[in-house]
């Protein structure tokens, strides 16, 4: 129908071309005069019709508490949660309201995943090397579909050229999770992000990038100034966050974990930059020796810290240092080969997951919930699934709370810098409607999350319901 509309329209515009003088063309003399008439009255204003969408009979977990509330009703006005009451709602003037009878399910706010690589999580190293941009593009789209599927509505990306898939989901043109993007990883040469080969080498400072350069997927920087530009770069290009390898990793080849990456002057260099952006660094961190020079330095957060001892825990509670880390699961060890350094640092990192969970539970660090799925789309559909594994550790409601009030806590961290304005990661009068009906209280069965397709009733982000198995 919106196409017939169209074509009528430019039938019209073409006819009213029709009569005018073209360049070079001559007016006949015994043309009619033309016609004229009262000019229309203007039409009207009228303001966009606002959708609203009831949630009636539902127990509310809000993204903090322990207990889920009574029977209660919930208001979703545009993309914003209006209002909430026990009492029954009253009806909207111009009967616009979409009503979904929750029948006691839970009501919960979207999942957050805050360590994912939007870009990678599909692709092997050498496809995403090899392939042209175009197809990684389009399979990290229909993988941000999934995503959103499995109820997350909102990751931080923490490496990858994300800036356009994130354009295309804000505009509606995919469906996919809001994203607080990073833009490319920095790394140092040989240091975890860097994938080149020896063919690569040696590195011209400000020579032609490289082909991981060219993708956006790391940045090689090995001094200050190098840092600071790179910083500003994908801060130029909407980064919310900056990310840095601050020593080495497991599925880089030249970066054993042992390693210390940056220096203190170029973490340094970082934090300035983003500082002066107003929001915060950071870096990929496994071991005591890297994360230290790094909390000197002024990042603000930590990824991974598998290998931390008991010190660096005690100094990064004292100092507030927010700590993002993954229940990595021994799956990691068997992507790759058999007898390999990567398989080897795998297994170490594995092992050291205990290790980071209690040391958090001890002093009391700020966590965050991600899982860093990389370059498997065996393990991407276990995104709830790792989550649901931190019932190891913590209860059901501090897992459910993790993985949505205080990771948007994190979030909020970016202050201006953040691409959406409004609260996430509650279920209030005010917040973003980012929200999950799930069958079943997820307080009590912390399992519930890890098969979404069977128990997310309805999956709505920003105020639109993608998902709704209550419809008859």
């Amino acid at each position: 129908m919106r196409s017939v509309r169209l074509v009528a329209t430019l039938a019209l515009v073409m006819a009213g071309f029709g009569c005018a003088a073209q360049d070079g063309d001559t007016v006949s003399s015994t043309a009619a005069p033309p016609q004229t008439s009262p000019a229309p009255a203007p039409a009207p204003e009228r303001s966009p019709q606002v959708s609203f969408t009831d949630f009636r009979n539902v127990r509310i977990f809000d993204g903090h508490s322990d207990q889920l509330s009574a029977p209660s009703n919930v208001r979703v006005k545009g993309n914003r949660i209006e209002r909430i009451s026990t009492e029954p709602l009253p009806a909207e003037p111009d009967g616009t309201v979409t009503v979904i009878d929750g029948g006691g399910r839970t009501l919960m706010p979207g999942l957050i995943d805050n360590h994912w690589h939007t870009m990678f999580v599909r692709p092997s190293p050498a496809q995403l090397m090899s392939s042209d941009p175009g197809y990684i593009n389009l399979v990290a789209g229909d993988e941000a579909n999934d995503t959103l599927m499995r109820g997350f509505t909102t990751v931080r990306d923490l490496g990858g050229p994300s800036f356009g898939l994130k354009r295309a989901i804000d505009e509606g043109v995919i469906d996919g999770p809001r994203i607080f993007p990073s833009g490319a990883m920095i790394t140092v040469t040989s240091g975890h992000g860097d994938f080149r080969t020896s063919h690569d080498l040696p590195r011209s400072p400000g020579g032609a990038p490289s082909q991981q350069e060219e993708l956006g997927a790391s940045m090689v920087a090995d001094s200050p100034d190098e840092v600071r530009m790179r910083t500003r770069e994908q801060l130029f290009q909407g980064a919310s966050q900056i990310k840095l390898t601050a020593g080495g990793g497991v599925s880089s080849p030249h970066s054993p974990l042992d390693v210390v990456a940056f220096t203190e002057p170029e973490l340094r260099a970082a934090t300035e930059a983003a500082g002066n952006w107003g929001t915060y660094v950071t870096v990929h961190a496994y071991t005591p020796q890297t994360i230290q020079p790094a909390i000197r330095a002024g990042v603000r957060c930590i990824e991974h810290a598998h290998l931390m001892d008991d010190a660096t825990a005690k100094e990064m509670a004292e100092k507030g240092i927010w700590l993002s880390t993954q229940p990595i699961p021994a799956e990691m060890i068997g992507a790759f080969p058999p007898g390999s350094d990567e398989a080897a640092k795998a297994k170490e990192i594995v092992d050291g997951v205990d290790n980071v969970y209690k040391l958090a539970r001890k002093y009391g660090i700020k966590t965050a919930f991600g899982t860093d799925i990389l370059f498997s789309p065996q393990l991407a559909p276990k995104q709830g699934a790792l989550l649901a594994q931190l019932g190891r550790w913590y209860s059901p409601a501090e897992v459910l709370t993790m993985a949505t009030g205080t990771n948007a806590e994190l979030l909020a961290t970016s202050g201006k810098r953040s691409p959406y304005t409004g609260k996430l990661g509650v279920v209030e009068e005010g917040a973003l409607a980012d929200l999950l009906l799930v069958d079943g209280d997820p307080l009590r069965n912390l399992e519930l999350v890890a098969d979404p397709e069977k128990n997310f009733s309805v999956i709505m982000k920003d105020g639109a319901v993608y998902k709704n198995n209550l419809v008859a």
